[in-house]
This record gives C-alpha cells, structure tokens and sequence, in this order.
C-alpha cells in the first residue's frame, strides 16, 4: 500500500485491548492519520460496537473532513464514498 503524501489521504483504526486489576476488561479504538502519524481519536470504553465505531468517525469526519481511505489491520475498510 503506498504511503499517504498528504493529511486526510488515509485514516488507520487500531482496536487495543487491556484489563483493570484482574477481571474487568476494556477496549480503545485508536484513530491515526497515516501521513503525519496524528493520533485523531483515543475512545475507550468495556465495549465498543460498530454502531458506535461509526458514529465516532461521523464526528472525525465533521471535523477534520473525510478521509479518503480507512484502513483496518492493513486491509481496506472502506473507500472514499463510503465514509
């Protein structure tokens, strides 16, 4: 995949994962700008479902604009018009 020349070209989604003492877990979803390796988003939360993916990247998009690619594990989630 070639690497992004400008801000906006390509967002990266990362889901981590980790555990509060020892039984209560929770997720984070990163949200990286590949070109300047700008962290856009840190949401945590014990669950995390598409639904709420979705409307986190609605707001990202309301203000940084759309990306035109968003990438997931380095496979294509999704192409510009479908953000």
């Amino acid at each position: 995949m070639p690497a992004p020349l400008m801000p906006n070209q390509r967002w990266s989604l990362d889901f981590l994962s980790d555990t509060f003492g020892a039984c209560r877990k929770f997720r984070i979803l990163a949200v990286n700008d590949d070109c300047c390796r700008e962290n856009l988003a840190l949401i945590a939360d014990t669950s995390i479902s598409g639904a709420r993916v979705a409307r986190e990247l609605d707001a990202l998009v309301r203000i940084y604009g759309k990306p035109d690619c968003i990438v997931s594990d380095n496979v294509l989630a999704r192409e510009q018009n479908a953000v």
